[in-house]
């Protein structure tokens, strides 16, 4: 193996945190094959370079902090890049649960302020519920906020 592949796939690494899966692919695309990548992967865990508990929780907080996403679209994107249960669970207990409701409510306020022309009760809690599910928020979390407006209108 060429000393610049090493040097690529550590820079790589060093500029993000990234998953065992990212790394593979990239080693693939600068074409390492066969044993090399489990020798290469290995050494880079070895040097600290991977981590994927690291990498869980750096992505879940800079998901949730720079693009409001919910839980699940978090979890989501984690098991696409083959993260285990055990540590998509710990890296969502990385984010406060105080904060997990502001963001909610959050978004919730701004999807009803853009509704507000909507005169239809119940296709404006339908777009509410949907846009919320799309940003990942779970039904359990968004009920309450629709049963409170609902009481309201």
């Amino acid at each position: 193996m060429s000393r610049t592949i090493e040097e690529k796939i550590r820079h790589y690494c060093a500029y993000q945190e990234r998953s065992h899966r990212e790394v593979k692919y990239k080693l693939i695309e600068l074409g390492v094959h066969g044993e090399e990548i489990d020798s290469i992967t290995h050494d880079l865990i070895q040097e600290n370079y991977l981590n994927e508990e690291r990498y869980a929780i750096a992505y879940a907080g800079g998901k949730f902090r720079m693009k409001q996403w919910g839980k699940q679209k978090i979890i989501q994107g984690l098991k696409k890049q083959e993260i285990s249960q055990y540590l998509i669970n710990k890296a969502l207990k990385e984010i406060p649960e105080k904060d997990y409701k502001a963001a909610l409510k959050k978004s919730f306020d701004k999807k009803k302020k853009e509704l507000k022309s909507e005169k239809n009760k119940f296709i404006k809690m339908t777009k509410i519920k949907n846009f919320l599910v799309s940003r990942g928020f779970g039904f359990e979390d968004i009920n309450p906020l629709l049963k409170d407006f609902s009481c309201k209108q």
